[in-house]
This record gives structure tokens, sequence and C-alpha cells, in this order.
């Protein structure tokens, strides 16, 4: 048996959610094999395991349909996002989509969640993800160090209000960067937003 490597396959961040067509679990199921192994992932992910001579071809197939694919492992994840019931500009589809471009699949020390709402109800739970940004009327809210695992839950804690748009990859990135350099070992995102402080992160990322 080849070599195989395991690939993270999303639906597009777009109007109405993490949406697959039939027609695209139809492509994966004929791409995969009706002998594969599919993990459902708690961040929206679907993880399978794919031969490594085969694997561009894969993605090259399930992009053309519309999906994404991304390393799986210790990287960032697809943006996990809310449904953007307020309709797509109102909720800043377009903002969405443009951070989950710039950071999904990014290599980090540990997974890394980052989170989406497009109004201050929060319906994509972004106060438990690693990273998330909250759209409020024409700025957004950014927040770190949700953790959802555990005995201990805690909630994310505001790291910039009123931010622009064009602000947002800037210092989402900014703060990825700075976990990848100073991260000791696979310390947990959460556990590095407490040690290294909010006060140092706002340094960092307020020319971002």
């Amino acid at each position: 048996m080849g070599e195989i490597v395991k690939i993270a396959i999303s639906a597009p961040v777009q109007l109405g959610g993490s949406l697959f067509t039939p027609k695209q679990l139809g492509l994966i199921s004929h791409l995969l094999g009706a002998e594969a192994k599919v993990e459902m992932t708690p961040f929206k992910q679907l993880y399978a395991e794919v031969p490594v001579e085969k694997r561009d071809m894969i993605q090259a197939e399930l992009e053309q349909s519309g999906l994404e694919v991304n390393p799986a492992g210790f990287v960032t994840k697809s943006l996990i996002a809310c449904n953007f019931c307020k309709g797509a500009e109102e909720a800043g589809l377009a903002a969405a989509k443009a951070l989950n471009e710039a950071t999904a699949g990014i290599s980090t020390p540990v997974p890394l969640k980052i989170g989406y709402a497009g109004c201050a109800l929060g319906t994509s739970e972004p106060l438990i993800k690693d990273i998330s940004v909250i759209k409020m009327r024409d700025t957004f809210d950014l927040y770190v160090g949700g953790e959802s695992k555990g005995l201990k839950p805690a909630f994310a804690k505001r790291l910039h209000s009123g931010l622009k748009e064009e602000q947002l990859v800037p210092v989402v990135i900014a703060i990825i960067d700075f976990y990848k350099e100073h991260a000791k070992g696979k310390e947990k995102f959460s556990k590095f937003v407490d040690r290294v402080t909010l006060e140092q992160l706002h340094q960092i990322t307020a020319s971002a």
C-alpha cells in the first residue's frame, strides 16, 4: 500500500451556512471509494485519507465542485461561520470569505479554530473559539482565547473593538504569526493568551 495523507474537506463560506450539496457528497464518495472512512470533525470539516499520488487530482476535482480542501492536523481550520441569517451584505459575508481564504490551512503549534458571527446573536458560538470575529453594525469586534474542551471551558476575551473590514485579515494574521513564533511547544492558544496577556497582543496588533 502506498503512502496515505489526510485531507480536510469543507463546504465554502456561504449564505445559509456550511452546506454540502448532494452532488458534492456524491463526488466525495466517488473519489474516495465505497470503503473509505470519512470523519466529521467538530469544526465542520470532513477528514479523509487519500493516497499521496492521487491527492492533487482529488483536490482539483473537489475544488472544481466548489468545495475547499486543506491540510488536516495542526493547522488553522476553515472559518467556522454563522448562517448569515440577516443576509450576505448585512452580515459581512465578503469579510468572512476573505478571512477564511487568508487563514485556512496555516501550520500552527496546535489546531486553531477561528470563528465568525455576522451579528451579536453569535449563533456560530464565537466566544468558545481560539480567535473570533463578531460583526457589530459597520465594524467588527475581535476576541481571543476561547476554550470549549475539558472541564474548565472559558469564553474568549475581547482584544479589539471597532475594527474596519480591511483590518481583519492583517490583525488575525499578526496574532497567528505571533503565536507560531512564541508558543512553548504545543501550547494551547487559550493558555498562550493568558501567558502573554491581552496587553501584549494588543500592542503587536495595534499597527496591523
